[in-house]
């Protein structure tokens, strides 16, 4: 225990600040953080259906900037999908595994990847994987293509976000509710 009458040391002094929280207002304009307690949710109806099997859970849908961040969530084995990416893409398998045509490894539980922009793959979930997981940042879109390269279809944000509002419409949390992830 300190003594009140001794004056507190520098070191004493440094430590009271460090833990001084910031005392002016944040920038005026700055969005709000975006805190997600539990990403994984227990709420299936949070899982956005994007084809048969597969799910995304929106956790940032940046329209400011043209990326999103989701967990992507695969209950089947078989062909995801071929697609390209102009812009890069990081991911981290948090359940299961999964692979692309074009190269030799796999990604499993604990991984990260990065992918180049202007690489076309093929993602395949195999047939040992009952449910795989992965949380993707995309940035720009995703081009859908067929094996020689022609485009089938697209994704960017605003696809991301129109498919959210229709199904938490859907789902009874209303239309509004996808604002929360949007920045």
């Amino acid at each position: 225990m300190s003594n009140p009458d001794q004056p507190k040391t520098r070191k004493q002094e440094d430590a009271e600040q460090a833990r001084m929280p910031y005392r002016h207002p944040q920038p005026k304009d700055a969005f709000p953080e975006i805190v997600i307690p539990h990403a994984i949710p227990e709420d299936e109806r949070l899982w956005v259906p994007q084809a048969e099997n597969v799910w995304f859970r929106p956790l940032c849908l940046s329209a400011s900037r043209g990326y999103w961040v989701n967990l992507l969530r695969v209950r089947k084995s078989g062909v995801l999908s071929r697609h390209r990416h102009p812009q890069p893409v990081h991911g981290y398998v948090l359940k299961g595994s999964w692979r692309y045509l074009e190269h030799d490894w796999v990604a499993t539980e604990g991984s990260y990847v990065y992918e180049a922009p202007g690489e076309t793959h093929t993602l395949v979930v195999d047939d040992k994987v009952t449910e795989m997981i992965t949380m993707f940042q995309v940035n720009g879109a995703m081009i859908y293509v067929d094996p020689d390269g022609g485009v089938l279809g697209y994704e960017d944000v605003f696809t991301k976000i129109d498919m959210c509002r229709k199904h938490y419409g859907e789902m009874g949390f209303g239309d509004g509710f996808v604002e929360g992830f949007i920045r």
